[in-house]
């Protein structure tokens, strides 16, 4: 049996054993989005996971000149526990009042831990919902959950970049002592 017998053998079955490695792709309807789109979009959700670290990231290490240019310059906003603020500048100015900006600051350390982000992309803006923990030291040294809550997102992107436009962060679960004993 030589090569060429051996191939066609090969794909008779193919053809016969797998009739659909055998067929051409379906064609795309017209009314389906192109891979260019789709990649896009994944691409652009990425963006805003990374976003979504960096916030965690900047806020865990105050450092909040970093952290204020997350938010659009036209008008990004932050509303919370710790009250709102429009603009980068107005938006570091709360945090650092509020938090402080060195070691042995409120819950120092501590870390901000995101999960469940569900992120939804429409052209230049996009809306998401994202899980917090907020985990500081226990007394006895260990890692203890003090606030879990969840944050409401719009982001736009502007200058080719996305931020946040506007991010409402709720608490779900407040601290134990600031809970009603039953």
């Amino acid at each position: 049996m030589n090569i060429s017998s051996i191939v066609i053998r090969m794909q008779i079955f193919t053809i016969i054993a797998c009739p659909a490695l055998a067929l051409p792709a379906p064609a795309a309807k017209s009314g389906d989005q192109s891979v260019a789109e789709r990649l896009r979009r994944l691409e652009d959700r990425e963006e805003i996971r990374q976003l979504l670290m960096d916030y965690g990231r900047f806020l865990d290490q105050r450092n909040f000149a970093a952290f204020s240019q997350l938010f659009a310059e036209s008008g990004g906003e932050w509303v919370g526990g710790l009250g709102s603020a429009k603009g980068p500048e107005a938006i570091r100015k709360l945090m650092e009042s509020s938090i402080g900006t060195g070691k042995g600051t409120m819950g120092s350390p501590n870390f901000h831990l995101f999960t469940n982000e569900t992120i939804q992309v429409t052209g230049d803006s996009a809306t998401a919902l994202t899980k917090w923990i907020f985990v500081v030291r226990s007394a006895d040294n260990r890692p203890q959950p003090y606030y879990l809550g969840h944050y409401d997102d719009t982001f736009v992107r502007e200058k080719g970049r996305w931020k946040f436009l506007r991010r409402v962060a709720s608490t779900d679960i407040p601290p134990e002592e600031t809970t009603t004993k039953k």
